[in-house]
């Protein structure tokens, strides 16, 4: 089973910039998407950014322009270059992966998630 380890949260000014990062460890035949994800108080956790297999991206309208996810596949390493931070990024971020493993013969894809890390900008 894969586990998810994320690390590089903090508390930095707005304006600043903060880069997460997630390792994916464990036994699995491949890790295929990866993303961030975040959950401020009271809302819903939302998608912040997604890279495939392949290294196709996905933004959110809120973070495009400002965050960057890039991925390293032989470190099962996904990373989150966040740069111009608002307070309106304050939230935890959980890294996300399909981890894909073979079961009684057959091909499963399991979403993962990480314990999330705290990014706090102050105004």
């Amino acid at each position: 089973q894969v586990q998810l380890g994320e690390s590089g949260g903090g508390l930095v000014q707005a304006g600043g910039s903060l880069t997460l990062s997630c390792v994916a460890s464990g036994t699995t035949l491949r890790i295929e998407g990866m993303g961030w994800y975040r959950q401020a108080p009271g809302n819903q956790r939302e998608l912040v950014a997604s890279i495939s297999g392949s290294g196709n991206t996905k933004y959110a309208d809120s973070v495009k322009g400002r965050f960057t996810i890039s991925r390293d596949n032989a470190k099962n390493t996904v990373y989150l270059q966040m740069n111009s931070l608002k307070p309106e990024d304050t939230a935890v971020y959980y890294c996300n992966a399909d981890d894909v493993y073979i079961s009684n013969g057959a091909y499963v894809t399991t979403s993962r998630w990480g314990q999330g890390t705290q990014v706090t900008v102050s105004s």
